[in-house]
Order: structure tokens, then C-alpha cells, then sequence
């Protein structure tokens, strides 16, 4: 996977400024401020107030200087405060914080009571800004628990209560799903579980489809059957791999998704990961097929804009070719980058879905 570069946008001249002010440009907040003569209040560049005739508007450095200059605040962009999204990432991130300290998953309403926000409005804005519902987002932080612990417990009954699980029966319930495989496998490493895999020929080369007992984990691309073997086998380094023609209607299948990508694989799937990456996969399931993110666009929506590095790193990790999309994500300046199966399958993969 390339490296993904940041570009930092420059709002230093008149003329860049206007451009900002024109698109209501939420990248120049708090870069600099406008003012408007007639309406005696200064702004955000993207703030969605009617435009102002251009000899009413003077442009400023800070907020100080706006406010020297005898300006009051609008209340519309309300630029005395932090940017709208930074005070909704924070409201976020505090609850992510409650879900990660707390014994027991707290409810939405609980959740939502200590934002100051409905049900309704809370779930929509930790939704839209992590990728994930608090739900999703407390079962992913408690297998986080789950697997630290049974790396690190003496017992697989001492690892259910540090988790937060009140009973043993519940905890087994979800251990398949947190995990995989039984929490005894886990503990070994894997060693011993099973994996069929089989492969046939796409447009786009052999493609190796692995299967355990709960679905399918795995979809490589490549060119050789030695290949893909050696690529399954590095995934899978603990696990016995046991090749099987006699699942070919399911690879016929997946090679039918992988030709024709927009159809949808309809098969169920054995998604394993970190937690952050099921958070980066998850968003890039959500990308309709024909459309593209860019790195920058995934970390943002899982509230962590920084993360651009830790998302790319997430896309190579992959293990679920086009089911999981990683072929949609772009770099921030449009350029395909990299992608593990070749930049010339991602191309035509995308093409294919708009076509």
C-alpha cells in the first residue's frame, strides 16, 4: 500500500479566501474569519448565510481581531465556539470513552442523556462520525477485552467477567462471532482450526476462496495457484489448510461477483480483524458500488481524521477481495494508489461497477 500524503490547503491570499468564502469551504474554519459591515457580525467561511456584497466584507486573522474590529459573533456559524464538527467529534469521543470505562454496555438512552441529545439525534451523530453504531462500536471494544484477556488470563472464566460478560452462557453466545473460533482456539493461536479453500479462473485472474464453518474468510486475487496458496497460508499461519474441490458452486459464485462486482456476493461472510479495522471495513461496505472515498474521507467518517495512515494500513490488511471493497478507497488526489491484487484490478474493477 502507498503511502497516503495530507495536503494542507492554503487560505493566505484574497483571492483564495474569496474562493473559500464562495464555497462555503469548511477546510478554511478558523484558518481566518469574515466580516460583514452591514450586518455588524463576523463568520466562518462556511457559514450558511446569504452571501454579502463583496465591499461589506473584510477578512481576519482570528477571532480577536474580528471582535477588535467591533464585530459580534453569528449566531448562525457561531464562530466564538469550536468548529461544529470538533465539538461533535468531542461529544463522540466522550462517548466512546463512557463505553470503553464501563463494566456494562451503557444504554442509548443513557449514552444519548449524557451528550444532551435524543436517542434519535445521538445514534444519527455517532453513526455519521465513527462508521458505527454505539452498539457495534461496544461489542467491538468488548472483543478488544475479550481477546487481550484470553492472551493475558489465567482463565477463560477470569477473561468472561473482566469483559463485562455477567454470565458464562452469554459470553459463549457471542464468542463465535467476537472471535471466530472457540475461546480455547483463540488462546492457541488458532492452531487447529480448519480452513477449506479452493480457486477458479476470473477476468481478472485465479481467485482462491477459503471457507471456515461460519463462512467465508477469505477471497485472494493473484495470478498462480503457488501464489495464492502461499498468501492464504501467510494469513492463516496457525490454522490447517485443507484444500477441497467439492465446494466449487461457491467458488463459481465468488467468481462471478469478482467479474461482475456491483451484483452483491449474497454469501455469508467470516469478517475477522481489530477492532478499528471492522470500523474501516464496515465504512467501506457502505460505499455504494461505482463511487469512491478517498483515505482522508474513511478517517473522517470514523471521527479520527489523523487516522489516514491506520485506514490505508486497514485496506491492505483486507482479506475479503471486493466483497470488503477496498478497491472504492482513492487517494485525496484521485489517484488510484495502491492496492494488494494491483492498481490495474482496482481500475477495472471500478470501472466495472460504473459501467
Amino acid at each position: 500500500m502507498n503511502a497516503i500524503t495530507d495536503i494542507i490547503r492554503d487560505f493566505s491570499t484574497e483571492a483564495a479566501r474569496w474562493d473559500a468564502l464562495r464555497a462555503r469551504d469548511a477546510a478554511a474554519d478558523d484558518v481566518f474569519f469574515y466580516s460583514v459591515a452591514t450586518t455588524g457580525v463576523y463568520c466562518r467561511p462556511s457559514c450558511a448565510a446569504r452571501p454579502a456584497r463583496p465591499e461589506n466584507v473584510a477578512f481576519h486573522a482570528d477571532r480577536a481581531s474580528a471582535e477588535r474590529a467591533g464585530f459580534r459573533p453569528c449566531k448562525r456559524c457561531r464562530p466564538e465556539l469550536a468548529p461544529r464538527a470538533q465539538r461533535e467529534a468531542a461529544l463522540v469521543a466522550k462517548a466512546c470513552r463512557q463505553i470503553e470505562e464501563a463494566e456494562d454496555i451503557p444504554s442509548l438512552d443513557m449514552l444519548a442523556d449524557a451528550a444532551g441529545l435524543s436517542p434519535f439525534h445521538f445514534h444519527r451523530l455517532f453513526r455519521r462520525i465513527t462508521g458505527v453504531t454505539p452498539k457495534a462500536y461496544a461489542a467491538a471494544q468488548r472483543q478488544a477485552r475479550v481477546q487481550q484477556g484470553l492472551a493475558a488470563a489465567a482463565s477463560v472464566t477470569e477473561t468472561i467477567y473482566d469483559a463485562g460478560f455477567n454470565s458464562s452462557g452469554r459470553f459463549y453466545e457471542q464468542a463465535a462471532g467476537m472471535l471466530g473460533m472457540t475461546p480455547t482456539a483463540w488462546r492457541a493461536g488458532g492452531v487447529g482450526e480448519q480452513i477449506r479453500h479452493a480457486s477458479g479462473e476470473s477476468s481478472l485472474g485465479r481467485v482462491l476462496v477459503a471457507t471456515t464453518e461460519r463462512g467465508i474468510c477469505a477471497i485472494l486475487i493473484g495470478d498462480t495457484e503457488a501464489e495464492l496458496a502461499a498468501d492464504l497460508q501467510q494469513r492463516f499461519p496457525r490454522a490447517t489448510l485443507q484444500a477441497d474441490a467439492g465446494f466449487a458452486d461457491m467458488v463459481g459464485q465468488v467468481v462471478a461477483y469478482v467479474d461482475r462486482p456491483g451484483n452483491g456476493i449474497g454469501l455469508p461472510l467470516d469478517i475477522r480483524g481489530t477492532a478499528f479495522q471492522r470500523q474501516v471495513w464496515e465504512v467501506l461496505q457502505s460505499i455504494p458500488a461505482g463511487e469512491t472515498r478517498s483515505y482522508g474521507q474513511v478517517a473522517e467518517r470514523l471521527g479520527n481524521p489523523k487516522a489516514v495512515r491506520a485506514v490505508a494500513t486497514a485496506c491492505a490488511a483486507n482479506k475479503l477481495a471486493v466483497a470488503v471493497p477496498c478497491h472504492r478507497v482513492i487517494a485525496g488526489t484521485g489517484a488510484l494508489a495502491g492496492y494488494r491484487w494491483g492498481v490495474a484490478r482496482k481500475r477495472a474493477l471500478l470501472e466495472r461497477e460504473r459501467a
